[in-house]
């Protein structure tokens, strides 16, 4: 198989007998670990987030019980998907994984240019996408987004290039919500559905598996916002362009102590027309749910984490960064992913491999809550 199977992701979780039942979760497809690695880097025009090698990080990842990689095409132009691709062809080659052990995702939508950066990026949009027929000028929003389907077909296609694969577990479509404000709603919501028509027959050619969105506030903000999208429409919209089983199965957003609207905001309707949390509709639609910003970056550590924070969640021997973790894996979420370059701090982070999840009542004390989850 070139993908994630119920049976490579159970072989691999095997090998760590020793981590507590919490750290594995099973969502009816594979096993996926609580802690996801992604590989967004902020501030993409300093050249050192070019030179530094995420490989290591990559490896230390997988050879310790992080099975979930994710990424996107556009993430330092292409080069943490190039680095993800050479780090697991030398595992594959060694023999220290296997492809089915690993569930493998990205995205589209943004338009990635490549490292080095080109000189005129106008230039290299024409060139490389308006020129070559995979979007009218149009279809392209404030010089970045791009969802017309030869566009989205080429990013896949690129991205499966950049890693090595034959097949993506899961892709996402990019931050739609970027063109809400610029383009009419209704012409969004038809760009997303000929998107979706378009991720079905990628999944029918074997190229990827399941998709998904993958938002920042869209989902989150509250009804009316100009960036805001039903998920009850979106589900309809899959329905449309793949029928009842359509292959629209995950959601990305974030989810972190400082934004915990996912789990405290009731804003989405569910399949019974009430509204509800994020993650409570999730789960409503059987969509799985993956946490990223689970750090916001790193900008939840300007100061010491409060005694309260560490006895609630139980944390009292670990950093205050596998306390934030610890948050972002509870609750209705299958991974909460995080960014590393240095691979001794994925090892510090899996302490929380030893360590039961955050149970709803610890969440609910946090932010007075006890509707959710």
């Amino acid at each position: 198989m070139e993908y994630a199977t119920k049976e490579g992701t159970f072989a691999y979780l095997k090998k760590f007998s020793k981590y507590n039942k919490d750290f594995f979760r099973y969502n009816g497809e594979y096993f996926v670990s609580s802690l996801g690695l992604g590989t967004f880097r902020k501030e993409p025009y300093r050249e050192e987030n070019y030179v530094i090698n995420y490989k290591d990080s990559v490896k230390t990842a997988v050879e310790n019980g992080i099975n979930v990689i994710d990424t996107a095409i556009n993430y330092r132009y292409q080069v943490s998907e190039q680095e993800i691709g050479e780090a697991l062809q030398e595992m594959f080659a060694e023999g220290k994984v296997d492809r089915e052990a690993l569930v493998v995702t990205s995205k589209a939508g943004f338009i990635p240019l490549e490292f080095p950066f080109p000189e005129d990026p106008y230039a290299w949009i024409k060139e490389n996408i308006v020129d070559k027929g995979l979007a009218a000028k149009e279809e392209i929003v404030i010089d970045q987004h791009c969802m017309s389907p030869e566009y989205l077909r080429w990013s896949v296609e690129r991205s499966l290039d950049n890693l090595g694969l034959d097949t993506l577990d899961i892709l996402y479509l990019h931050n739609p919500e970027t063109q809400l404000g610029y383009v009419e709603r209704e012409v969004v919501l038809e760009r997303i559905k000929a998107a979706f028509t378009l991720f079905e027959s990628l999944v029918e050619e074997g190229k990827i598996r399941a998709y998904g969105i993958a938002s920042w506030n869209t989902f989150l903000y509250e009804e009316g916002h100009t960036e805001y999208l039903s998920l009850s429409e979106i589900v309809k919209i899959a329905e449309a362009a793949g029928g009842k089983s359509h292959h629209f199965k995950y959601l990305q957003a974030p989810f972190n102590l400082a934004k915990p609207h996912a789990y405290s905001y009731s804003n989405q309707k569910g399949p019974d027309g009430k509204y509800y949390t994020l993650m409570q509709a999730a789960q409503g639609y059987g969509l799985g749910l993956f946490a990223s910003s689970s750090l916001l970056q790193m900008n939840l550590f300007k100061g010491k984490f409060s005694e309260k924070i560490r006895e609630t969640l139980e944390t009292e021997h670990v950093t205050d960064v596998a306390t934030a973790l610890q948050f972002a894996r509870s609750g209705n979420v299958l991974s909460a992913l995080f960014g590393s370059i240095e691979p001794q701090h994925i090892k510090e982070n899996l302490a929380l491999a030893y360590l039961s999840e955050a149970k709803p009542a610890q969440v609910a004390r946090l932010f007075g809550v006890r509707d959710a989850v």
